[in-house]
């Protein structure tokens, strides 16, 4: 089967490599001269026959509209566009609308498997009309998991469905990251615990916390002993925002997430403000010493280094929200969590630039 792949970076490469693996002609553009096929977007379309089928995997905003908007003028009736980046799911909504009106498929899937997808397969969320998800089957049977279909791979629903159920996967992915990081400090604060690498490759097998994250805490664990070096700055590339969003939306409690996400917060403050102003409130009330920055004190444990600052906060990654803009510079380096690029649309293109490829630095989450 022929498909064009409009950004080729480090999952869309991967995900075309993949296919041509599994016998498919896969047609790829991105900005990047090095990596693409065609050198346009035009010329892209010309290269695949019709009734086409194009796969965009670019940053979600601006890029991804600016990619529908000049593939809804080139391309014809009966072509299916597939929307696989991290989109807020409310968007697909109106590019449905937009590429429906001149006859033109679309569906949206949630791409999940980050830079591993290319030998272990991806987790594949899809949205949109039973039509178009079974033209498009050969594709998502290439890409996902070896194993039963329903194991790697569901139509979960009518269109926007795929990319809701990939942001409900990755603000549960939060939960999961944090409670595994929050093990870890308190294995390295108990002295008695000699091995805490060793503890958690026991957890890998015959345990009830097993997982593939489990794994690749493991994996970091061998790669930088002590998580020596690493620091403690977390972005987060907006899914995380957005399901919280959707739980008070819909009165569901997520404790869970909630913690997760403001914990990532607290990661990017030199000296966070509200904990300086609880301090400040200790003494008033209690009489209790209140600490300076140029005094220095014993930690609770070896492994809760001091914050070395002057007293200034350093702002969050502010992920562009639903109907919003970034709130913050980090959400450059954010990027989406499915690795398909920049978030901050500072690579969108110029009138003959084409869309932007989606071939940026990730935290491929």
């Amino acid at each position: 089967m022929q498909l064009g792949m409009i950004g080729l970076g480090k999952m869309g490469a991967n995900m075309r490599d993949r296919l041509r693996a599994a016998g498919h002609e896969v047609v790829g553009y991105d900005l990047n001269p090095e990596v693409r096929d065609v050198d346009s977007l035009s010329a892209l379309v010309e290269a695949l026959e019709a009734p086409r089928v194009v796969w965009v995997m670019v940053p979600h905003g601006e890029p991804t509209q600016q990619t529908v908007d000049e593939l809804g003028s080139l391309l014809t009736e009966g072509d299916l566009v597939i929307e696989g980046g991290n989109s807020h799911f409310t968007d697909d909504v109106k590019h449905h609308a937009e590429l429906g009106s001149k006859g033109i498929g679309y569906l949206d899937c949630g791409v999940s498997g980050g830079i591993w997808g290319i030998t272990e397969g991806y987790g594949l969320m899809c949205g949109g009309e039973t039509e178009w998800v079974e033209k498009a089957m050969p594709i998502f049977d290439a890409l996902r998991p070896e194993g039963p279909r329903e194991e790697g791979w569901v139509h979960a629903g009518e269109v926007g469905s795929g990319h809701y159920a990939k942001m409900v996967h990755n603000g549960i992915e939060y939960g999961l990251m944090h409670a595994y990081a929050e093990g870890f400090e308190l294995l390295t604060a108990k002295d008695t615990v000699k091995d805490v690498e060793g503890v958690f490759r026991a957890w890998t097998r015959g345990t009830v916390v097993r997982s593939w994250l489990l794994d690749l805490m493991v994996k970091a664990l061998e790669e930088t002993p002590g998580l020596e070096g690493v620091s403690e700055y977390t972005t987060d590339s907006g899914e995380g925002r957005w399901t919280l969003i959707e739980g008070i939306e819909n009165a569901v409690p997520m404790p869970v997430l909630s913690a997760a996400l403001f914990a990532r917060f607290a990661s990017r403050q030199e000296n966070s403000p509200a904990m300086q102003a609880v301090a400040a409130l200790r003494g008033q009330f209690g009489g209790h010493a209140v600490q300076m920055l140029d005094e220095e004190t014993p930690q609770v444990h070896q492994g809760a280094e001091p914050k070395h600052d002057e007293g200034t906060e350093r702002p969050g990654a502010g992920a562009e929200a639903p109907g919003g803009q970034s709130a913050g510079s980090e959400a450059a380096d954010a990027g989406p969590s499915s690795g398909s690029g920049d978030t901050d649309g500072s690579s969108a293109p110029g009138a003959d630039a084409g869309p932007t490829s989606g071939s940026g630095d990730t935290d491929a989450g």
